[in-house]
């Protein structure tokens, strides 16, 4: 709670991945939205799996111990057609649940569908649009880079606007 008595909600997103990880930490409030931490975990290709998976697992534990979120927004996973690619995103996935469930706080998913109609109003956005809105939003200089940071941005804001929907529909 914020000395003026308006709820402040920490939300870590997370777009996962393999290689990189995007990781997006913000705070709501009375539906503004303003970024705490952001960036990428990632792996180099050539090490071992199980290896490059216990790095992601690492560095989200490290940052929920370091922000302490309120929830956790994960996006769920969509492929079309590289199966490899989907395997490996699904391994590292596993090893971002695992954090989240060790760290006991709420687990969110959304679709891509859901995170783009939340954050640029329509459900078949273009990447530069949801980048665009995401530096908007969050009243930042420029896009954040790479894309998986900036979906992981917008993964938080998704979940910060239909918390704050679930919220007003319950009172």
């Amino acid at each position: 709670m914020l000395s003026d008595g308006c709820k402040e909600m920490i939300i870590l997103g997370i777009d996962p991945g393999i290689a990189t990880v995007g990781y997006g930490v913000i705070s709501a409030v009375n539906g503004k939205f303003y970024p705490i931490d952001y960036g990428t975990i990632t792996t180099k290709a050539g090490v071992l799996l199980e290896k490059r998976l216990l790095e992601i697992y690492e560095g989200v534990t490290e940052l929920i111990k370091r922000h302490s979120p309120d929830a956790v927004a994960i996006e769920e996973l969509f492929f079309n057609k590289n199966v490899k690619t989907a395997i490996d995103v699904a391994q590292g996935r596993g090893a971002i649940l695992t954090a989240i469930a060790k760290s006991g706080i709420d687990l969110f998913e959304y679709t891509p569908l859901q995170v783009k109609s939340s954050v640029v109003g329509y459900g078949r956005a273009e990447k530069q649009q949801v980048m665009y809105m995401i530096k908007v939003l969050l009243n930042l200089k420029s896009a954040p880079k790479p894309d998986d940071t900036a979906d992981a941005l917008a993964i938080a804001i998704c979940h910060a606007n239909f918390s704050m929907h679930t919220t007003a529909k319950k009172e």
